[in-house]
């Protein structure tokens, strides 16, 4: 069976000279803090899908990607094998917190994301492998 290719976005933008990431509480408590990714489309590139994946999640339209900043593969919780690609994406102007329905459908349809800003790894728990390069974009 082949990778499911996922495209993981790290949002940062700078606060009083600190690098913050850009993380969302699920309306389902359960899915737990995430940062924005989703599913790499049949014929669609990365760098294209992380693109949509912010647009659909966040309903952000003004941001820059900056860089692939890690590519890896890992198994998720049912076994199955995801090729993934963190970007680093930056913003300027951006409110400090907001709710968003996401518009890319399937699961999504209906649920509310909550969105804030972290400045530490430490700062909450994301879910498991959100986080696994956090370290690479805060400072």
């Amino acid at each position: 069976m082949n990778p499911i290719k996922k495209a993981y976005g790290y949002v940062t933008r700078i606060r009083e000279g600190k690098t913050q990431v850009l993380v969302f509480r699920h309306s389902n408590a359960e899915a737990g803090i995430q940062i924005p990714k989703g599913t790499v489309k049949p014929k669609e590139d990365t760098y294209n899908a992380v693109i949509r994946e912010i647009e659909e999640e966040t309903g952000l339209r003004n941001f820059k990607v900056e860089n692939l900043i890690a590519e890896d593969f890992w198994e998720n919780d049912d076994g199955a094998i995801h090729n993934r690609f963190f970007y680093k994406i930056t913003v300027s102007s951006i409110e400090d917190e907001w709710d968003y329905h996401p518009t890319g459908g399937g699961d999504e349809d209906g649920l509310t994301f909550h969105y804030f800003w972290i400045s530490s790894i430490d700062d909450v728990e994301l879910i498991r492998g959100h986080g696994d390069y956090l370290n690479l974009v805060l400072n």
